[in-house]
C-alpha cells in the first residue's frame, strides 16, 4: 500500500498522473490530505476519489494563512505529528510527497527515521529544485531542501535537478523521471476538449497570476509589479488571489490598474485557467509550476521574481526572469507584442509526458 500526503492544489494537480497511474493498475493507495487548501473540486475535476484522511478542514479562502508566515510555520510544526500518527497505523510500503509546501516538509520530515524507527520508504516527487537563495522563493526553497535531506528516494525531474542532488551529497537514491506537470498538462487538455470550454473573445490577451508571499507582502516590490503590468498594451486576464487584492488594495495600487484593459475574476479550476494559458499570447506570473506549464504550452512567461528554481526554463528562448526590473520586463513586453517574434524551437527540459509512468514503475520493481 501507498500512503500520498497532500496539502495544495498544487500538489494534487502534479500528482493525479500518478494517481491514475496507481489506478490504471489496481495498485492500493491512500490520499492523507493535510487541509492546506481544498481540494474537493480539484479531485472532481480530474475524476479520481477524494482523500481517505482528512487531518484539518480545509480554508474557505484560496489562503489558509494570509500572509500570516508565525502561523504557517506552527501549522506545519503540528502537522509532522499528525502525519506520523496516520502513518504508524497505515503502515504503508511507500509514503510520496510532492514539491516544496509546508506540507511537503512536514511530511518529509514525519515520514522518516528523523521522527523514530519507520518501516517504510518515503519519496520525494519533484526533488532537486534549487533557486539557491533561502528567501527567494520563501518558504519553499527551505521546504525542498527539508525534503531532499530527508528522503530515502528522490524523483528529480530533470538533468539539472539530478545534479543539485549529486552536488548536495544527499542521501537518497536519486532517480530522474520527468516532470509530472507534463503528464497532467496532456490530460488536462484532453478534458477541456471533451468539455468544449470557449476560447476569450480577443485573439491577443496577456494572463496575469501574482501570489508569492515575498511578493504581495512588499509595497515596493508589489509597486514593481503594477508598473510591469500597466506596460501591457494587450487585454489582461487576471484570475486573482484573496490575499492578491488585499494586498493591492492595502498599498492603495489597485487604482493604478483601473485605465487598463483587466478581466479580474475569481481563481478558475486547474482545467479551465490551463485552457486559459493554451490560448493566450504571453503569461506574466510570480508563479512556479506556470513557469513549466508555459513550456509544455510554448507561450512566453515573464517571471516577476528575483530568482526562480525553473532555471531550465531560462535557457529555452521563451522564460523571462524580470528580477523585477521594470525597464527590463518592458523591454521584454514590446519585444513579445513586436510583429517580428517567433517561439524559438526547444526540447522541452521536463520530458515527454510519461513522468507518472516511471514513477510507478520504479515503486513496482523495488
Amino acid at each position: 500500500m501507498i500512503a500520498i500526503v497532500i496539502g495544495t492544489k498544487a500538489e494534487l494537480i502534479k500528482c493525479v498522473p500518478v494517481i491514475k497511474e496507481l489506478d490504471k493498475r489496481s495498485i492500493e493507495y491512500s490520499i492523507i490530505h493535510t487541509g492546506q487548501h481544498s481540494l474537493s473540486d480539484l479531485a472532481k475535476d480530474f475524476g479520481i476519489k477524494n482523500p481517505d484522511i482528512l487531518l484539518y478542514n480545509p480554508p474557505k479562502t484560496s489562503s489558509r494563512f494570509m500572509t500570516k508566515t508565525h502561523k504557517a510555520i506552527f501549522w506545519g510544526a503540528t502537522l509532522i505529528k499528525k502525519i506520523r500518527f496516520v502513518l504508524n497505523k497505515l503502515q504503508p510500503k511507500y509514503v510520496l510527497f510532492h514539491g516544496d509546501t509546508l506540507t511537503t516538509a512536514s511530511a518529509a520530515i514525519a515520514s522518516s527515521n528523523f521522527w523514530g524507527r519507520k518501516s517504510w520508504e518515503n519519496a520525494h516527487l519533484e526533488a532537486g529544485l534549487r533557486s539557491f537563495n533561502l528567501f527567494e522563493p520563501f518558504p519553499e526553497e527551505i521546504s525542498r531542501r527539508i525534503a531532499d535531506r530527508f528522503s530515502d528516494i528522490l524523483f528529480a525531474p530533470s538533468d539539472l535537478s539530478v545534479e543539485n542532488l549529486k552536488k548536495e551529497k544527499v542521501k537518497g537514491e536519486i532517480i530522474k523521471t520527468g516532470n509530472t506537470i507534463v503528464d497532467t498538462v496532456l490530460i488536462s487538455l484532453e478534458i477541456a476538449k471533451k468539455r468544449k470550454l470557449k476560447k476569450p473573445k480577443e485573439k491577443k490577451y496577456v494572463v496575469v497570476n501574482v501570489h508569492r508571499h515575498e511578493n504581495i507582502k512588499s509595497k515596493e516590490r508589489m509597486r514593481r509589479i503594477v508598473e510591469i503590468i500597466k506596460n501591457i498594451s494587450y487585454p489582461i486576464y487576471w484570475p486573482i488571489h484573496d490575499n492578491t487584492k488585499l494586498q493591492l488594495k492595502k498599498f492603495g495600487l489597485l487604482n493604478e490598474l483601473k485605465d487598463k484593459e483587466i478581466y479580474f475574476s475569481p481563481l478558475l479550476s486547474y482545467i479551465e485557467f490551463l485552457w486559459l494559458i493554451k490560448n493566450s499570447t504571453y503569461l506574466v506570473t510570480d508563479g512556479g509550476s506556470i513557469q513549466e506549464e508555459s513550456l509544455v504550452l510554448k507561450k512566453p512567461c515573464i517571471i516577476l521574481r528575483k530568482e526562480t528554481e525553473r532555471q531550465e526554463g531560462l535557457k529555452t528562448g521563451i522564460n523571462f526572469l524580470t528580477r523585477l526590473d521594470v525597464e527590463y520586463s518592458k523591454r521584454i513586453i514590446e519585444m513579445l507584442e513586436g510583429s517580428t517574434f517567433k517561439i524559438p524551437k526547444f526540447k522541452n527540459p521536463y520530458g515527454d509526458g510519461k513522468a507518472s509512468k516511471r514513477i510507478v514503475d520504479y515503486l513496482l520493481s523495488s
